[in-house]
């Protein structure tokens, strides 16, 4: 059995929540980096992050759903975003959003296009095939400042596998409701 209506937008506005997240942490990891390369790979990606937010609110809207309706995901993935953002290293920055962060939401994505209806949720398909297609271009980048910041290591090698234990301890994204919580606009 698919989805309901209310769940699909529901789905959509939790990647939406993730999008706006990332591109607020990448936001105000810029001042506070010292690295020119990293910087400029943060830049590139907050703007990606702003188009991934603004296709997925402007589909959620097109499901019932208000326009650019936002959902947090659960608690528990919300709490290892929260923890990415407050990363003060370079290195540990960008292995949790290259490494961790963004392989698991990639995953996301697609486990929501495998389970999909290719016909019934074609405009949603083609949203997050259109930001699928972002994630090879950020392992590129963020290969070539790697190579070119080569100086940046570290400081705690666990970091980041303690970080992907606690995206991979979430099965479920998307935050249950019950049949009263409702934003999703009748027909």
């Amino acid at each position: 059995m698919g989805l309901t209506i209310r769940e699909k937008a529901d789905t959509l506005a939790t990647f939406r929540f993730a999008s706006v997240h990332l591109m607020e942490t990448l936001a105000q990891w810029v001042p506070s980096t010292p690295e020119l390369e990293v910087k400029t790979l943060f830049g590139r990606h907050i703007w990606d992050f702003a188009q991934h937010a603004d296709i997925l609110g402007k589909r959620t809207a097109e499901l019932r759903a208000a326009l650019h309706y936002t959902r947090p995901p659960v608690e528990q993935y919300r709490l290892a975003l929260d923890a990415l953002r407050t990363e003060s290293r370079t290195a540990e920055r960008l292995a949790g959003m290259y490494d961790v962060i963004l392989p698991d939401l990639e995953e996301r994505y697609r486990r929501t296009l495998d389970a999909a209806d290719r016909l019934l949720d074609e405009p949603s398909i083609r949203v997050l095939e259109r930001i699928l297609g972002d994630f090879p271009r950020w392992r590129t980048d963020r290969q070539a400042v790697a190579r070119e910041r080569a100086d940046v290591a570290q400081e705690d090698p666990n970091w980041p596998a303690r970080l992907a234990g606690q995206v991979r301890a979430v099965k479920e994204l998307v935050d249950s409701r019950s049949g009263a919580d409702t934003a999703v606009q009748p027909v």
